[in-house]
């Protein structure tokens, strides 16, 4: 079988001396659907980009790659763009116009296709993807997981023989989800094209592909796709209990709501009611589009209603957390960002050193943030709101990009400061982290809140939301189980003590 991609001995390092890469070998069959697992920071992204020349990072890199049998950097621009494309992390950086047709256009008009063939192009992709109904939309109008279906849309009108993607469904709900994979894996199957995925949610594409590899310790490993079949989530695992005061009035209460971008835009939130409950966690779930992240702006103030009311009892204690992580990021190091809010906020640099360590940051204390994986990028974010220990934590997407143990850490610090009675707000797609941490969970439809109910109930029997029991899922238990032996243990009671 002939080889899309050949490297070995691949080793890279970035300007500050950081290794990242060492002495990979890493074989991609012409024609596979590969998945690339690892933990965050282990340097998936940094692979990818090693076989797309435009977007390979500054650094040292030793060791031989070939994509389709040469050198990414022999290629000319036009040859390039046809050989391998790239969808990353962040939809939003791929996004350089200001309407989804023009968007679209963009890669072919810098290539001189010619206008009729670029029209065919554009009308195959937007069919592909069932895009048609938001051609002439705003791209700053989409949501998260529209961008996302934008960029690979974008990327796929350029003809690539390759495409490497990075976290491409982090974004998307549980049937767009379902939806992007069946369309990448027709472009694989059908059209041929060879595919290379990183991702943090393999269980969800095992059945997809062809293979799998492991990067760890700055090196690849062949694993079997069968350590990632699938199985659904039973059971309401372990939770956290409910801290003193929970329940205790309402947090935040939205009556009838109507929210909108623009005057002559349509309706996001159409009369939507909504309480919160002080002490609670009420994670939001619903189709991409469908006005979660819009909620939690309504609910920060930082959209108004044009009708109805958003009345917020915590806000002047509130910390919003946004899906694109580097809004919160104005210095030039990581340990410089945790210490910027010192002052006005008043913990120390203890406080800062404890949240490093815990959230597996202290060997990147000198890097910038824009320099982080984006997993590393969506710690530091969560970990800057939770030293200024917030009354209201508003958090859109905590966990994408994180693999199953980061994502049991972040679980945790949320669930530390529910605690100590914080309440907390979340937009996600992760049906695991809503059912296992959550203690309500609000169903998002045609702009209003079509069902609020304890995971529990929501989850039992439901058809198209069926949290799989996956990493994070494993490392919660684990986590908690050994929690308990502590707890135990401190009483007394624990299996061979005294009591």
């Amino acid at each position: 079988m002939a080889l899309a991609i050949e490297a070995s001995d691949l080793g890279f390092s970035y300007p500050d001396g950081t290794r990242v890469l060492e002495a990979v070998d890493w074989t991609v069959e012409e024609g596979a659907f590969q998945l690339l697992v690892g933990a965050t920071g282990s340097g998936k992204t940094t692979l990818l980009r090693q076989a797309v020349f435009a977007v390979a990072p500054v650094g040292e890199r030793t060791g031989r790659l070939h994509v389709f049998g040469a050198d990414p950097a022999s290629r000319l621009p036009r040859e390039a763009a046809q050989t391998a494309g790239c969808v990353f992390q962040d939809p939003a950086s791929h996004i350089v116009c200001d309407t989804v047709e023009r968007e679209l256009a963009f890669g072919l008009q810098n290539l001189g296709v010619e206008p009729s063939l670029m029209r065919r192009r554009l009308a195959e992709v937007a069919h592909f993807f069932g895009i048609e109904p938001w051609l002439h939309r705003a791209t700053a109008e989409l949501s998260g997981g529209q961008q996302q279906v934008l960029a690979l849309a974008a990327c796929l009108a350029l003809r690539p023989r390759i495409v490497l993607l990075d976290e491409p469904t982090a974004q998307l709900d549980p049937v767009a989800e379902k939806n992007f994979l069946h369309g990448l894996f027709r472009v694989n199957r059908e059209l041929g094209v060879t595919v290379v995925v990183a991702t943090h949610a393999p269980d969800v594409m095992a059945d997809y592909a062809t293979d799998a590899v492991a990067l760890e310790g700055g090196r690849a490993s062949r694993v079997p796709l069968d350590a990632f079949r699938p199985r659904l989530l039973r059971g309401s695992g372990a939770r956290a209990a409910a801290p003193a005061g929970v329940g205790a009035g309402l947090a935040v209460d939205v009556r009838d709501a109507w929210v909108r971008f623009g005057k002559t835009s349509p309706w996001v939130l159409r009369g939507l009611d909504a309480a919160v409950p002080r002490g609670s966690h009420t994670a939001l779930l619903g189709g991409n589009g469908s006005g979660k992240t819009t909620l939690l702006k309504a609910i920060a103030q930082v959209m108004r209603p044009e009708r109805g009311s958003v009345k917020n009892a915590l806000a002047k204690g509130q910390a919003f957390l946004p899906q694109d992580p580097r809004l919160l990021f104005m210095c030039d190091s990581t340990i410089e960002e945790l210490q910027e809010w010192q002052r006005a906020c008043g913990y120390g640099d203890a406080a800062v050193d404890a949240m490093l360590k815990r959230c597996g940051l202290e060997s990147r204390v000198a890097v910038h943030p824009y320099d982080l994986s984006g997993g590393e990028r969506q710690k530091l974010a969560l970990a800057k709101l939770l030293l200024t220990k917030p009354s209201l934590l508003l958090l859109d997407e905590p966990t994408k990009g994180l693999d199953g143990a980061s994502k049991a850490e972040v679980a945790g610090l949320i669930e530390e400061a529910r605690a100590a009675g914080a309440t907390v707000v979340s937009a996600t797609h992760d049906l695991a982290f809503a059912h296992l941490c959550a203690t309500q969970v609000a169903l998002l439809f045609d702009g209003q809140v079509a069902a609020a109910e304890a995971p529990e109930s929501f989850f039992c029997d439901n058809v198209f939301y069926r949290p799989l029991d996956d990493a994070f899922a494993r490392c919660w238990r684990a986590r908690h189980g050994a929690a308990d032996v502590r707890a135990r243990a401190e009483k007394g009671d624990a299996p061979g003590g005294e009591g």
